[in-house]
């Protein structure tokens, strides 16, 4: 399953607690892709995909909006 977080508008932490909220909702192997526009974003998800064993399959910045791709991986 493919899912569409949007969390534009939003500073950090928020892009990051979405995301974590919206990852308990789905299954491993869906894939996620979180669009935001907080540039910190662009280090904070990756960081917590590392520690929560998710993966970043891409990230795009198109002109000043990011998008994270993440592939959800299995609960801990």
């Amino acid at each position: 399953m493919r899912e569409r977080l949007d969390a534009r508008r939003l500073l950090c932490p928020l892009p990051v607690i979405r995301t974590q909220d919206r990852v308990r909702t789905l299954t491993a192997g869906d894939v996620l892709e979180v669009i935001c526009t907080d540039p910190g974003a662009a280090s904070d998800i990756p960081a917590w995909c590392r520690i929560n064993g998710h993966k970043v399959l891409q990230i795009r910045d198109e002109g000043g909006e990011l998008t994270i791709v993440i592939e959800v991986g299995e609960p801990a």
